[in-house]
């Protein structure tokens, strides 16, 4: 299944090709972006099956997780970009200063051109295809290299994004890392990647050499501080969650998944508790969670555990087969802080848990880290949650939950810092892909000398009173009297 995969001279002629397209001004059309949407959405729909199927085939996920996380929040997400497309490409009005006066200023929405998306193997197909409904909504012709490392998704889009786009605008292009080389040789007007920070340096060295503008999609280790309930039923739902977008969710291999826990020292032993007996209840059956992408990922999460400091702080799981590629739900209690589980980025079903004397310490703790793409906090205290906000940085913040605030659309989703930059989703994705540029229509009727030379004191004084923007001064300096 696929499309014939381009050798490296085929790809300068795609590249080209999918200018020409672009430069033909078809994708500027409303009704050609509103069709690539609607393309889209029936892809998701028709193809439903499938995709579970080669999800399945990639990464183990159950057709549950692959509908929440990929297939219906995509298909929500269309609609709504499809919904809002006119409204958002529509020319905004924008105030004009005096001086300027009489004239009309507005901002108006224009395609960048032809952008590259690089989309990772855990979300491979909402990965893909969330920034090229965006890129599509602004008019954009793209190209699409999905990971290699979900061969089965990479081969799906390649096979069925021709069948329900415009073939012409929209390529897929499939291969490994010298491909992606190759095609960040060539020339673009914006680049996309969501992968890990070593590969996202390369990208960003490439795109200098074109003065390339990329977003980056990073990651990072996202914490969650976990503040004591009262209510035990609060709590129980509070560990529902944390259980869920740890190891529901493609079994932790995702940028936003939580990657660790600040508790109160005291409060410890019960959430521990609460982890393991919530962790059997939704894990009944292997197939509910995800396996591990492949052998050298699988090595390098059972590696992390071999560290004997790292293992003697298990107090649940740790145990992983090679040949199902699968690791169970493990919890661990204060690893060392400069052991690899707490330095590196976890990416898989491993979660410790950090103990701090008051739960306001959780503040000091994640200031002293790298900014992380999301920060959790599952707390009622108001003005905790008043100071995570004001005195931490993220890309985003979520109270109570987590991971549910990638399938908003009205929010940006992104990073900061080492965990990426760029925002897109809902109206940011279309944003992100279009050039907001700026127009100014003047009138002949009046002209205001003193904006030229020869310079006098009385010109420097109308200059003046108009950036002050002053009415009775201007009057009176026009009449030449002086207040």
């Amino acid at each position: 299944m696929g499309e014939e995969k381009p050798s490296h001279g085929g790809l300068g002629s795609l590249v080209s090709g999918v200018r020409e397209v672009f430069e033909s001004g078809r994708t500027r059309e409303m009704e050609w972006r509103k069709a690539q949407l609607r393309g889209l959405i029936r892809l998701l729909t028709e193809e439903e099956e499938e995709i579970f199927d080669v999800l399945r085939e990639d990464l183990g996920k159950h057709r549950g997780e692959s509908f929440r996380d990929e297939v219906g929040v995509l298909v929500k997400s269309v609609r709504n970009t499809l919904n809002n497309l006119e409204k958002w490409a529509a020319p905004e009005k924008a105030d004009t200063p005096l001086v300027s006066f009489p004239a009309t200023a507005m901002v108006v929405p224009e395609p960048l051109g032809v952008v590259l998306i690089f989309s990772c193997w855990n979300l491979p197909l909402g990965l893909a295809l969330e920034p090229l409904s965006g890129a599509l909504a602004a008019g954009n012709a793209v190209v699409v290299k999905p990971s290699e490392l979900s061969p089965s998704t990479a081969a799906f889009l390649a096979a069925n994004i021709p069948r329900y786009l415009d073939a012409k605008a929209v390529k897929v292009v499939q291969g490994g890392p010298e491909v992606g080389e190759e095609l960040m040789e060539h020339r673009w007007d914006k680049v996309l990647f969501t992968g890990s920070a070593r590969v996202g340096r390369i990208i960003m060295k490439k795109a200098a050499e074109h003065l390339t503008p990329v977003a980056l999609e990073l990651g990072g280790k996202c914490p969650c501080i976990v503040d004591w309930l009262d209510s035990k039923r609060d709590s129980q739902i509070a560990v529902n969650r944390i259980t869920g977008a740890k190891w529901s969710t493609c079994a932790g291999q995702a940028c936003i998944a939580i990657d660790y826990l600040l508790v109160q020292e005291q409060f410890a032993p019960i959430l521990i508790e609460l982890l393991k007996s919530t962790v059997q209840r939704f894990f009944t059956k292997p197939e509910n969670m995800a396996r591990i992408l492949n052998e050298k990922r699988f090595h390098r999460l059972t590696s992390l555990l071999e560290d004997q400091r790292v293992a003697s702080s298990i107090v649940h799981g740790g145990h992983g087969d090679p040949n199902t590629l699968s690791i169970e739900p493990t919890v661990l209690l204060n690893p060392p802080l400069d052991s690899d589980i707490m330095t590196d980025e976890i990416f898989g079903p491993l979660l410790p848990i950090i103990t701090v004397k008051k739960t306001e310490d959780s503040i000091a703790f994640l200031k002293s880290k790298p900014k992380p793409l999301a920060i959790y906090a599952f707390t009622n205290d108001e003005k905790l949650k008043q100071r995570i906000i004001a005195e931490t940085s993220s890309g985003s913040v979520t109270f109570n939950d987590a991971i549910v605030q990638y399938g908003l659309d009205s929010v940006p989703f992104g990073g900061v810092g080492q965990s990426g930059f760029g925002q897109y989703h809902g109206k940011y994705s279309f944003e992100l892909f279009s050039n907001r540029k700026a127009v100014l229509k003047r009138s002949f009727l009046i002209e205001f000398m003193f904006r030229y030379p020869p310079w006098d004191e009385y010109k420097v004084g109308m200059i003046r009173h108009v950036f002050n923007f002053n009415y009775v001064s201007l009057v009176l300096a026009l009449l030449g009297l002086r207040r």
